[in-house]
């Protein structure tokens, strides 16, 4: 339809793709279209949403790397429309038959891409991608053993080790709200000294104004902190359905893990800046709180 319409695709052994991925979800009746058809490939829900494919429809590809010997269009037949079992399962992909595609490729023949490896035991991964490239060593087709994640995290960082970024920005984020906020809570406890100082007069004892303080902070900082979170959800779920962003970050959201993680650093937050002007207001005397001025 349009050259800037780019996914990625790839040519797999279908008898074999499906068992080595689980999380590829297909009905069996798809699964046997798929075996059966030559010229047949299965595509994520998200991608079939996207260009609005259905089962059935022939779709014509061109390729920058790969031509076909006619030298024309690569023609495939969606027989099978995949979902994943998981939200962070990726449903953009288009998978074909490897052995249509080698016989119709006009160069290559015989070559593969790479090899998926299933391993019984994952803590020998790494021992196994070992044994797997000292097999290939000094030989014409040497190997690159790697495990998936890695593979990918490869991937990512070809356009800068992103994650190292983001900790560091966060990093400089986080230590600087700490401060602001610590600087606020001791000036609030020196602005209200003799309230403070009230409320010992009262009755409250120490430990019940440490307690009044440290759960000031708390709130605020909890309060700014999940607003901050629900902000942000917004912003990312919007930008999940921009284009470019579900062409090129088909897995674009925020975990519920990291919402969490998100909740438990507003708490830390409002814990660490608070502890101290507690400790403060704690130790006030009365006498001297009730004499003081704000």
């Amino acid at each position: 339809q349009d050259p800037k319409n780019q996914f990625g695709t790839f040519p797999v052994e279908p008898d074999l793709f499906l068992p080595m991925n689980p999380e590829v979800i297909l009905p069996e009746s798809q699964k046997e279209a798929w075996l059966k058809t030559r010229t047949g490939a299965i595509v994520g829900r998200r991608l079939a949403e996207r260009f609005k494919w259905k089962i059935g429809d022939r779709v014509p590809l061109t390729s920058p790397f790969v031509q076909s010997k006619s030298g024309g269009a690569w023609e495939f037949d969606i027989v099978g429309i995949y979902d994943g079992a998981k939200k962070t399962t990726d449903t953009s992909g288009f998978f074909f038959r490897y052995d249509y595609f080698n016989e119709a490729r006009s160069y290559g023949t015989g070559l593969v891409g790479w090899y998926q490896v299933r391993v019984n035991d994952p803590k020998q991964a790494t021992e196994v991608a070992a044994a797997i490239d000292a097999e290939f060593a000094n030989s014409p087709a040497e190997t690159k053993a790697e495990t998936e994640g890695a593979m990918f995290q490869g991937f990512a960082q070809q356009i800068g080790d992103i994650g190292t970024i983001v900790t560091a920005i966060l990093g400089a984020v986080f230590f600087t709200i700490l401060l602001v906020a610590g600087n606020t809570m001791a000036q609030s406890v020196r602005e209200r000294t003799q309230e403070l100082g009230v409320l010992k007069a009262v009755g409250f004892t120490n430990e019940l104004v440490l307690g009044v303080v440290l759960s000031e902070s708390l709130v605020i900082s909890v309060l700014g902190g999940l607003a901050g979170l629900a902000f942000g959800w917004l912003v990312v779920t919007g930008l999940a359905q921009a284009g470019f962003i579900r062409q090129y970050f088909p897995l674009f959201f925020i975990p519920e893990r990291d919402l969490i993680i998100g909740a438990v650093l507003a708490l830390a937050l409002g814990f660490v800046a608070g502890i101290l002007p507690a400790l403060q207001a704690m130790r006030l005397r009365l006498a001297e709180a009730l004499r003081r001025e704000g």
